[in-house]
């Protein structure tokens, strides 16, 4: 009797092939295709060999005829037109019933589309966010789920064995939510991860140029906090990579061009943070810190013609390593505080009924941005599932507290050496316009009334009462439409 797999993927890049190496080491056995069919055999004779486990396709007709009923194929192929195409090409083969799912970093909203244009046709449609890189997908990922719900049954069971488990031997997975769901909170995923690299980035430049450490000494600082309440994925890699020399003994971080790229996923968080109207300050301040990296040329320029500080860091050292963890301990909760408010205002834009400690809880293991810190907000939302904002939990209020005098002293040394920290200021000045009972903003909706006639509202009437000064005498007393941010 042949063999049938119970589930097919399509794309053996890294983590294609890593993914299904995990599902047949879990006892499923797996469909491979793809669109370059050598790289089918290349796989089968190679990482594969030997694990009867893992079944060849040379044609999608091929590939459908080796599943069982119902069907389950994963795509992990580029996002965009390529996740379209590989749609309209499944779907002669495909019956209603059958599930695809999208294992890419798609934008949330194709995925909303697609869960609607699959249905329509009775087909169930995933798109999930999975997150952990190569190491992950091979050992156990972060996965991200969402779209019909109807589907989730039938892959619950080989995403939730191939997951990460947290040291309670918990999955980190489980269904996010509705259409889109799984996506967005992938985006928000790696918004956060944008902000962690910044941070830490940030952290390495300030003590290697504004207290003159060394890679070792780094080293060093950056194992030493993995210990403690910063223990974390990206801790830990950071400690190895100043840590790590070539052949001839020279540190490779000081032989890589400081030029960074992005995919696209921190600039859909923050554009999607504009049109939900949520100031995720420290996401965007960390997109544009790359796009800032990219203008290598024009900086080695400007470095030339362009006079800053010439002070000097006097002082202790060593306490001043202590302020900048605490200041990275601080300006991470932010950070977390603002990709968890924009994923509760996209719930509501949305529709979706997202477990913001379940989030936490996928995120604990597997994912980049897996750490000890993500357990803390679990917690949180366990005591308090309406939780408007992390800095108002008493754990998280507490941290800030603690940690707020020496946020500061390293914002404002910082300004004073001439050495940029826009993820910690951005979020120092975030938190101070947050806890800010009274902002300028009276006097900035004045001005939009004196130019516009956008009209404003009044602390002392009732609000949603919107009013129009003539302030030249000469107005009118006509006004514009009102709209909010």
């Amino acid at each position: 009797m042949e063999k049938k797999g119970d589930i097919a993927l399509i794309g053996l890049a890294v983590m294609g092939q890593n993914l299904i190496l995990n599902m047949s080491d879990h006892g499923y056995t797996v469909v491979a295709f793809n669109r370059t069919l050598s790289k089918v055999d290349e796989f089968l004779q190679g990482a594969a060999k030997g694990r009867d486990t893992i079944l060849g396709a040379h044609s999608l007709e091929e590939m459908i005829g080796l599943l069982k009923k119902p069907r389950k194929v994963m795509l992990m192929v580029k996002a965009g037109k390529a996740v379209d195409e590989f749609i309209e090409l499944l779907l002669p083969h495909l019956e209603a019933g059958d599930l695809i799912i999208d294992g890419g970093n798609s934008h949330f909203p194709d995925t909303i589309r697609r869960t609607k244009y699959l249905a329509d046709k009775g087909i169930l449609y995933i798109g999930t966010g999975v997150s952990g890189g190569e190491e992950g997908a091979r050992h156990g990922p972060s996965i991200m789920p969402g779209g019909n719900p109807a589907a989730w049954p039938l892959i619950k069971g080989i995403f939730q064995s191939i997951a990460a488990k947290t040291a309670d031997g918990e999955p980190c997975c489980d269904w996010v939510g509705e259409d889109g769901a799984g996506h967005y909170v992938k985006m928000t995923h790696n918004g956060i991860e944008y902000g962690d690299m910044q941070l830490i980035c940030e952290a390495y430049q300030l003590m290697r140029d504004g207290l003159g450490l060394t890679n070792q000494e780094m080293h060093s600082v950056f194992a030493e906090w993995n210990k403690g309440e910063l223990d974390s994925y990206l801790i830990e890699i950071t400690a190895d990579i100043l840590g790590y020399r070539d052949e001839s003994g020279t540190h490779v971080v000081d032989l890589i061009l400081d030029s960074a790229g992005q995919k696209g996923t921190g600039k859909w968080t923050g554009i999607n943070s504009l049109e939900l109207g949520v100031p995720v300050t420290l996401i965007a301040e960390a997109v544009y810190a790359r796009c800032l990296s990219a203008l290598k040329d024009e900086r080695v320029t400007a470095s030339k013609l362009l006079k800053g500080s010439q002070a000097v860091f006097q002082g202790d050292r060593q306490a001043f390593v202590e302020d900048i963890r605490k200041a990275l301990l601080a300006s991470k909760i932010v950070s977390y505080a603002q990709g968890f408010m924009l994923m509760r205002e996209a719930a509501r834009e949305y529709g979706w009924n997202l477990n913001y400690g379940g989030v936490a809880l996928m995120w604990r293991g597997g994912c980049i941005i897996r750490s000890v810190f993500l357990g803390k907000i679990k917690q949180a939302y366990d005591r308090n599932p309406a939780l408007s904002n992390l800095l108002l939990d008493d754990y998280f209020r507490g941290i800030i507290e603690s940690c707020q005098p020496s946020w500061r002293r390293v914002v404002a040394k910082a300004v004073e050496l001439g050495i940029p920290l826009p993820a910690f200021a951005t979020a120092l000045a975030f938190y101070d316009g947050y806890r800010c009972a009274r902002l300028p903003a009276n006097l900035l909706q004045a001005q939009r009334d004196y130019f516009g006639a956008h009209t404003y509202e009044r602390v002392d009437r009732a609000r949603g009462q919107h009013f129009h000064t003539n302030w030249t005498g000469t107005g009118g007393s006509v006004s514009a439409s009102t709209y909010t941010v």
